[in-house]
């Protein structure tokens, strides 16, 4: 019979296995002073030479316990011990913060952090415990098999998760073993908090009644879960005619084939083009089902979808994507600052420089000519209106933009080239017959780019 292996070596070997780490970089290290955070950092600790990874320690004090900051102290000493970085966050919430408030501020804050750091990895401590709980949970709230798969080991922009295979008594045995000390935050206990309440009342009770095999099923129920949302994702590349596109912003697909599914598996199909979305973009059943009908309706059509996403009909396309905002940078005027340089326009880049007008000007391209300086970027305004290079009479811009397919949600927030109350070129739609330099003249010569991409290949 093998003997059986440590905590650290089975910490290793699952990390080989998983492969959670695939690059070298920094990892940013989130520990609460609890046991299960401080077992992770001193595992982790052991590892990291081998995968070549820098360790930061990351603490947040959420301000709702009076003597809170104590425990940052107690991390922080840890940290300096170590020889590793620390980094504190201090978020005042008050002793009334709810649970999902404190964790949503606690990630906001952990993925600023890593943004200004450049890590490449953001850690945290859930494990076993947590998995079942989390099944429960959403079990509880009636969650479709996707919700019921629980916690994924590893998630967009470098979020880690290694000790899920590990239980919270494995975790609080090993950190006794190496003498290491760990803060028991009351809140743990609370019943007053759902999940505290499922952990010290209806989870003792299950095993009670059922024996200690219902947290083995639990798991299980939890892994058939992760199974199917696995198989719902990797089906989307069995339909190419859906056309899925995922963006920063949100994702689109076809119409036409989404309405010719079965409800049930537009549903389903919807669901996992959402996940792998991402950006927090939570879409239920009921979502899903709405978003199908929509589908069904006219062009321009929307619908909210609460958290800050809307989903609207595009022409042939049903968009989802985040609502604009009025600080959105193309709700703004953009005014060049020397001959060169460049800018970001919403969801857009212009860059100027100085150069002679070429012979001939595309019509609707990415880059024109303008004469000479007193141009600026700005958004549409109602009753804006062109001459089209080589047309004849002047067109409305909205008529332009809807017939050039832009989305009737980004069409407030489209980047247009002005002189004063002058429209001299709609980016990639239109360039107007106003403000052309003759050929080999001085002259300024535009680019714009959308997303870091040349957004000539946007409607490719």
């Amino acid at each position: 019979m093998a003997p059986l292996l440590s905590l650290p070596e089975r910490f290793r070997a699952h990390l080989t296995r998983a492969r959670l780490f695939r690059k070298p970089g920094s990892a940013l290290v989130a520990v609460s002073g609890g046991a299960d955070s401080v077992a992770l950092l001193d595992l982790l600790r052991s590892v990291a030479p081998d995968l070549g990874l820098a360790l930061v320690v990351a603490h947040v004090d959420h301000g709702i316990q009076i003597e809170s900051g104590k425990v940052g102290t107690v991390v922080r000493e840890m940290a300096t011990r170590f020889g590793l970085p620390f980094e504190l966050g201090e978020l005042h919430l008050g002793p009334d913060a709810t649970e999902t408030t404190a964790r949503r501020a606690r990630y906001a804050w952990l993925r600023e952090v890593q943004q200004q750091l450049g890590a490449a990895y953001l850690v945290t401590a859930h494990h076993q415990d947590d998995q079942i709980e989390t099944v429960v949970l959403r079990a509880l709230r009636g969650s479709a098999p996707a919700g019921l798969a629980g916690i994924a080991r590893s998630g967009r922009d470098g979020l880690v998760r290694p000790l899920l295979p590990f239980t919270h008594r494995e975790l609080v045995m090993h950190i006794a073993a190496r003498g290491l000390t760990a803060h028991d935050d009351p809140a743990n206990a609370d019943p007053r908090h759902l999940r505290s309440w499922v952990r010290t009342h209806l989870l003792p009770l299950l095993k009670e009644r059922l024996g200690t095999r219902v947290t083995g099923d639990l798991r299980r129920l939890g892994r058939q879960a992760a199974a199917d949302r696995r198989a719902w994702d990797r089906a989307l590349e069995l339909v190419p005619e859906l056309g899925l596109q995922v963006s920063s912003t949100g994702f689109a697909v076809a119409r036409d084939p989404l309405r010719g599914y079965d409800d049930t598996l537009a549903v389903a199909l919807l669901r996992a083009a959402a996940r792998r979305a991402g950006g927090g973009l939570v879409l239920g059943p009921a979502r899903a089902r709405r978003l199908v009908a929509l589908a069904r309706r006219p062009s321009g059509r929307r619908l909210s979808l609460g958290g800050g996403w809307i989903a609207e009909v595009a022409f042939d396309r049903l968009r989802v994507v985040r609502a604009p905002t009025v600080d959105d940078g193309a709700t703004r005027r953009m005014v060049p600052a020397g001959e060169r340089g460049s800018a970001v326009f919403g969801a857009f880049r212009i860059d100027w420089s100085p150069g002679p007008a070429p012979g001939r000007i595309a019509r609707a391209a990415w880059t024109t000519w303008v004469e000479g300086p007193g141009w600026e970027l700005r958004a549409p305004a109602k009753g804006d209106e062109l001459l089209p290079l080589g047309g004849v009479g002047h067109r409305p811009l909205r008529r332009l933009l809807m017939e050039a397919r832009v989305p009737r949600s980004e069409r407030a927030r489209y980047p247009v080239v002005a002189r004063g109350e002058t429209i001299l070129w709609v980016p990639g739609i239109c360039r107007s017959s106003d403000g052309v330099p003759a050929p080999g003249t001085k002259a300024v010569r535009l680019d714009v780019t959308q997303h870091g991409t040349a957004a000539a290949d946007r409607r490719a």
